[in-house]
């Protein structure tokens, strides 16, 4: 975590509070730098979120896989 915090220029405590839902809006310039650093599309991550829940859960990428996960 602390390698893709700094890779896209968040603090490590930031990514905490985003992956645990403590950060309710994060900015979108922090969700789009996040999602370059894991290699996943804007596009994608959106359709997922909207496809899984009607846009109501969170979605994460599995670091070991690069597979986004909805919660």
């Amino acid at each position: 975590m602390l390698h893709t915090a700094l890779a896209a220029g968040v603090s490590p405590e930031t990514l905490r509070k985003i992956e645990s839902g403590r950060v309710a809006t994060p900015a979108f310039s922090t969700i789009a730098a996040i999602a370059d650093v894991l290699g996943l599309s804007l596009d994608a991550l959106w359709a997922e979120v909207n496809r899984s829940d009607g846009g109501a859960g969170t979605a994460r990428a599995d670091r070991s896989t690069g597979e986004l996960l909805v919660s």
